[in-house]
């Protein structure tokens, strides 16, 4: 027969998985009330079913290159996103402030992830209000991961850029790859042993035919080579006019001609 102190073990043992996962999800709603409170100064975010929901993977197989996509129920009241990760050493991740020509619908990037953490996303409203949801991602590792290049060679490089679109009237969509090492100064250059001085793209702005299609303010979470999925409202023809800064204040433009129907 079992004794009480055994059970009572058992009971601490089983228990343990479950007190540990509330207490760590505790601790990430306490970092997120907190986080949320520096970021907005005012009306916090309230988290409504429906309005927005972020794909990511549950585990990452690259902590420094995870893909996410943001998906807005009702684009027609989207003024704003912001994509916070809120365990990294600089949370906010990228700000995007859309204009008339933008199609809020669907927003793609590539982010880094430096520990287990939740994602939030949250959206600004035409009236001012916050709407935020959240998705837990396991992570680690990406803030510190070095590039794949000497930083003086990713360096030459910087700035190059290519669109893929397709393209159907009304319904417009594309991405923007920016070539850039986005160095965020956490990793370390392995022939020197020396860290990498930060350096990264800050700014991205997006015109189609003169119209804003998206303001975007990035930081060091962003993965490097950013890659950036979005819609936009064509009229089939055009052009998409690009511009890039970064903290150097290096600045690079291109004009992306939309080709009618092309893919």
């Amino acid at each position: 027969m079992r004794t009480l102190a055994f059970v009572a073990v058992l009971a601490c043992i089983l228990t343990a998985p479950v007190a540990r996962a509330e207490e760590d999800e505790a601790a990430r709603a306490k970092r997120w009330h907190e986080l949320a409170h520096l970021i907005f100064n005012g009306p916090q975010p309230v988290n409504l079913p429906g309005w927005i929901t972020i794909d990511a993977p549950t585990r990452a197989l690259d902590a420094a290159l995870v893909p996410v996509t943001l998906t807005v129920a009702d684009n027609r009241q989207v003024k704003s996103l912001y994509l916070v990760v809120d365990e990294n050493p600089s949370p906010v991740a990228a700000h995007i402030l859309f204009g008339p020509a933008a199609d809020p619908h669907t927003i793609t990037m590539r982010i880094r992830v430096d520990q287990y953490t939740d994602l939030h996303a949250v959206v600004e409203t035409q009236d001012g209000r916050l709407i935020s949801t959240a998705r837990f991602i396991k992570a680690a590792g990406g803030c510190s991961a070095p590039g794949s290049e000497a930083p003086e060679l990713a360096l030459k490089s910087a700035g190059k850029m290519k669109l893929r679109f397709s393209n159907q009237p009304g319904a417009a969509h594309a991405e923007l790859l920016i070539k850039h090492p986005n160095f965020n100064g956490m990793q370390m250059d392995q022939a020197t042993r020396f860290y990498t001085p930060a350096r990264y793209i800050k700014s991205i702005d997006v015109a189609y035919n003169g119209q804003r299609v998206f303001h975007l303010d990035a930081d060091i979470s962003m993965a490097s080579d950013p890659a950036i999925g979005f819609g936009f409202k064509s009229d089939g023809t055009g052009t998409l006019a690009v511009q890039a800064e970064d903290t150097a204040h290096a600045t690079w433009h291109q004009d992306f001609p939309i080709q009618p129907h092309g893919t």
